[in-house]
């Protein structure tokens, strides 16, 4: 049982954090995985990366994903790739797109129990394999891939995305994420102040370095 000293440096450490609310299938989740834990970093904040499924929001906000949308759609094909050059990454438009991504998020919490940094490495891997080499990561064979490319326990990693546990994981992370408002992806949380979209991340930084506007 934790003394009341250390429940309030757990109070004071989770104060600090970063909530990062992602999909695998969304390039701008791509975008701000590369930037949002060097960006926290440089504040002394961490972060706690959060995927999900927007699926399940999508029935709550009656939409569909960007790239459905008439009209919406087609920009926002060609805004991914001038966001990606923005932001100084590579970015390939997937031939299937949008696809499942329960498997990869699965895998996320799987990793995330055993090794933390381990975990946000593994998602860096695998929006990278969706766009930037075009891999279809709603197969688990290329998600166990990716895992095994970094020297991760593949075959353990296969079993495990098909435990009730962890499935459950995926859905409660879920829900709270809704009934905390997350309504896309990315969403960010700094000290109860909510931020959508990765073209939020640069008033995110001035949130943080200022105490918040």
């Amino acid at each position: 049982m934790l003394s009341a000293a250390d429940s309030a440096i757990d109070a004071s450490i989770n104060n600090l954090a970063i909530e990062f609310w992602f999909d695998f299938s969304s390039p701008y989740s791509y975008l701000a995985a590369e930037k949002i834990d060097a960006l926290a970093a440089s504040y002394q904040r961490i972060v706690h990366w959060h995927p999900i499924l927007l699926g399940a929001i999508f029935q709550i906000t009656n939409t569909v994903p960007l790239v459905q949308l008439p009209l919406k759609g087609d920009y926002s094909v060609r805004d991914f790739s001038r966001s990606a050059r923005f932001f100084g990454l590579p970015f390939t438009m997937p031939s299937k797109f949008p696809l499942p991504t329960q498997l990869a998020a699965r895998a996320y919490y799987w990793l995330c129990e055993r090794d933390v940094t381990m975990a946000h490495n593994f998602a860096r891997a695998v929006f990278r394999a969706l766009f930037v080499d075009d891999r279809d990561i709603s197969d688990l064979a290329v998600v166990c891939d990716v895992a095994a490319t970094m020297g991760l326990d593949a075959d353990a990693l296969s079993l495990a995305v098909a435990q009730p546990e962890v499935k459950a994981r995926l859905k409660s992370e879920t829900d709270a994420a809704i009934l905390q408002g997350v309504f896309g992806a990315p969403f960010f949380m700094v000290n109860n102040e909510p931020f959508w979209g990765a073209d939020r991340l640069t008033q995110l930084e001035k949130w943080l370095a200022t105490g918040g506007f």
